[in-house]
């Protein structure tokens, strides 16, 4: 009692000064509940649980470390495609180099603005996946999100969308600290799929909830780099219907701290759910993906697939969950978590965990790390590959079964460029 006593007097210390967004009924009385859920948890300490792998006082502190802004010099990604835009520059919507945000299919709005409103259909959604989502783990980073977010989308999903929405990050100043919430909601039968890439700000905090219902089926392609010094911390909370799909495969490949969260539940009968992701680290580089996933169904299929290649003093660390909770029968849970060492100082730490209350299932968990193939390396360099080149080669066979997870054929050729592209630099 006496360290969440403290936990929440130094709480009460960042949170002074800070002001609670102002907006309608509704918004106001979600912000004031999260509000409160983050007084009652205190903000994250290394002795939580769930941080003891992952310093977040950075997250935090009262100001945001600086974080120098980078050019590499290539066109940003997915910028070959056909999307619906939405810029955000620090944090904030920017109109002037968004796209018209109407389309066929969908309804796209500005959090700023239906907030504002008495009456909105993101009453039902925002701040209520996020709340579900601190049981039985507490995430305040994610109610302080709730409660402190100015900005995002709120999207609407009435039918099967031709392009994909493109949620584009830029980072303009070196202290720019983003609080951005997205609300997405599919009606029976939708589809739609969400890219997100850019480095946000010197300090990111972002969440997502997305109600995906029934046979409607959710894809999300995230990309996060470029800006080395920046820190992020995202939530993404699902929750899935009868027959419905939801996929998400995030990229990483730069970024000194970053942690995503993923906090899914499978409602309905059939769903399925996958969460993948693959990130390369180099250097001062700290990647942190926690997922926990809750089968409540009949016959539901989970998906957990996480690859990191570390380097030059890289950390990574995965902790995954699937609860499987009584009557969920016939339960499909995969999970699988690998890191790839190119030095002796790197390190990958993993918390694999299975809970599991019905007796008709076919759940498995593996986590794995190690070096480079010897055996493999030898054969590419006795047929005339350079040592680096056959690395690099390696290397993509080993993110492979991550990037497999996203969807679109033409999304995995981007993705695979631009981790070829990565490794070239780092060779160069």
């Amino acid at each position: 009692m006496a360290a969440l006593a403290k936990k929440q007097e130094a709480t009460a210390a960042r949170l002074d000064g800070l002001t609670v967004p102002a907006g309608g009924q509704w918004a106001s009385e979600a912000r004031a509940a999260a509000l409160g859920r983050l007084h009652e948890m205190g903000l994250p300490e290394r002795r939580d649980e769930y941080w003891k792998y992952t310093r977040p006082d950075t997250l935090t502190q009262a100001e945001a470390p600086a974080a120098a802004v980078f050019e590499t010099g290539e066109a940003p990604l997915f910028d070959s495609f056909d999307r619906i835009k939405v810029v955000f520059v620090d944090g904030v919507f920017d109109a002037d180099q968004s796209d018209d945000l109407a389309g066929e299919g969908l309804t796209i709005e500005r959090l700023a603005d239906v907030a504002e409103k008495d009456i909105h259909w993101a009453k039902e959604l925002y701040g209520v996946l996020e709340a579900k989502g601190q049981v039985p783990v507490e995430r305040p980073l994610a109610a302080f999100n709730t409660a402190y977010a100015t900005d995002g989308v709120v999207i609407h999903v009435t039918g099967k969308v031709a392009k994909p929405v493109s949620l584009i990050y830029q980072h303009k100043a070196e202290t720019s600290d983003a609080v951005l919430h997205h609300v997405i909601k599919l009606d029976a039968g939708a589809e739609v799929t969400v890219l997100e890439n850019g480095p946000a700000a010197a300090r990111f905090n972002k969440s997502m909830e997305v109600d995906v219902a029934d046979n409607a089926a959710f894809h999300h392609v995230r990309a996060q780099g470029r800006d080395h010094e920046r820190r992020a911390v995202t939530h993404m909370f699902g929750r899935m219907g009868t027959e419905s799909v939801f996929k998400s495969f995030t990229l990483t490949v730069n970024g000194r701290l970053t942690r995503n969260e993923a906090v899914l539940e499978l409602t309905g009968d059939d769903a399925v759910a996958h969460v993948a992701g693959a990130c390369l680290g180099d250097g001062d580089f700290h990647h942190d993906d926690t997922v926990f996933v809750t089968h409540d169904a009949v016959n539901c299929e989970s998906r957990q697939v996480f690859k990191k290649v570390l380097r030059n003093g890289a950390t990574g660390v995965f902790q995954g969950k699937i609860l499987v909770q009584p009557g969920a029968q016939k339960t499909d849970g995969y999970q699988i978590s690998q890191s790839l060492l190119l030095d002796e100082d790197s390190q990958f730490l993993a918390k694999p965990e299975l809970e599991i209350y019905a007796d008709d299932v076919a759940c498995s968990h593996g986590s794995t790390s190690g070096a480079i193939d010897e055996d493999a390396l030898f054969y590419l360099r006795a047929r005339g590959v350079p040592k680096d080149i056959a690395t690099d080669l390696l290397v993509m066979s080993f993110v492979a079964e991550a990037v497999e997870e996203v969807e679109s054929e033409e999304l995995r050729d981007e993705i695979i460029g631009r981790l070829e592209s990565w490794l070239e630099r780092r060779r160069g």
